[in-house]
């Protein structure tokens, strides 16, 4: 199984930064408006990124330096995957590790989507950095 690996670091309370990954309006400010999401463990969160289907993420762990979902519908290359958040805080600043797991194969679809998620962190960076957070 392959794995995209990510690593970025934040000016910002790892609890702000777990409040943004973990809810409603935290997501639709860096990932897509079209959501579902509620920071409740077993939820099934929706998300719509106009192609063609839903992606549904299944909420196993939410802590305050961890948050784990796990693909229960999407592609057929997110199905059966797990996407993870590891979040630690040191002088103001929150490392952000994100790994999305379980991969079958290591194919243009899983390199397309290693960008975005670097893209998804860099917006959570900016938003979080942001004169207008708390």
């Amino acid at each position: 199984m392959h794995a995209i690996e990510l690593l970025n670091t934040i000016k910002a309370p790892a609890s702000q930064v777990m409040r943004t990954l973990s809810t409603e309006a935290g997501l639709a400010a860096i990932w897509t408006k079209k959501l579902k999401v509620k920071p409740e463990i077993n939820h099934v969160h929706e998300f719509d990124f106009d192609e063609g289907y839903i992606t549904k993420m299944k909420l196993v762990t939410l802590t305050e330096s961890q948050m784990v979902w796990e693909c229960i519908e999407s592609d057929e290359d997110w199905t059966g995957t797990q996407v993870v958040f590891d979040l630690s805080e040191k002088d103001g600043v929150t490392t952000v590790v994100l790994r999305h797991k379980n991969w079958r194969s290591m194919n243009d679809y899983f390199r397309f989507c290693s960008y975005h998620w670097a893209m998804l962190l860099y917006r959570l960076k900016m938003y979080c950095e942001s004169k207008n957070q708390e």
